[in-house]
């Protein structure tokens, strides 16, 4: 049998795969740890997905290019915060480069000090196993070591560049 075929180069440009991908809607979160110095880090991600329930492990990307790639390499926990429909504007602030994002903001300290967000519809606090870089970004999975979830809290969305508190129909 012979070895798998390198794939062949895209037949499309960056924007069109950009918009292909912004029709596949997610759920909003926003990913949280602390620096090696105690300061609290986080930004918006759209990028998370379940991997296995047992162990429990879930997965989210960040770009290599992210200032904030070296405290959630070396660091031993994050928490994933998957935000609720109400929590738009604290998406949007995460989501900006620069700017103080912590300001105002209420949250707790969960597994490794890593922030849990008041009001968020659901919190995993994760162990940072393992981490894999491929093309322009780093996949990150994380062991659950907790989980909590507001009883029918509603998502926020995310879909064609745009949050949503609910699709369109």
């Amino acid at each position: 049998m012979s070895p798998p075929r390198k794939a062949l180069p895209p037949t499309f440009s960056s924007q069109e795969f950009r918009s292909a991908l912004g029709m596949f809607a997610t759920g909003v979160t926003i990913v949280t740890a602390v620096t090696a110095e105690g300061q609290p880090i986080g930004l918006t991600a759209s990028s998370f997905n379940s991997v296995s329930l047992d162990p429990p492990l879930v997965l989210w990307s960040l770009a290599r290019a992210a200032g904030s790639l070296q405290a959630f390499s070396t660091g031993s926990h994050y928490a994933i915060n998957i935000l609720a429909a109400d929590q738009k504007a604290l998406a949007e602030r995460f989501a900006v480069k620069g700017g103080d994002r912590w300001g105002g903001v209420d949250y707790t300290g969960g597994a490794g000090d890593a922030p849990l967000l008041a009001g968020a519809a659901a919190t995993f606090e994760c162990f940072n196993r393992s981490r894999y870089e491929e093309g322009d970004h780093v996949i990150f999975v994380g062991e659950v070591e907790r989980c909590s979830w507001r009883t029918g809290a509603m998502p926020l969305l995310f879909h064609g560049g745009r949050f949503y508190t609910e699709l369109p129909i």
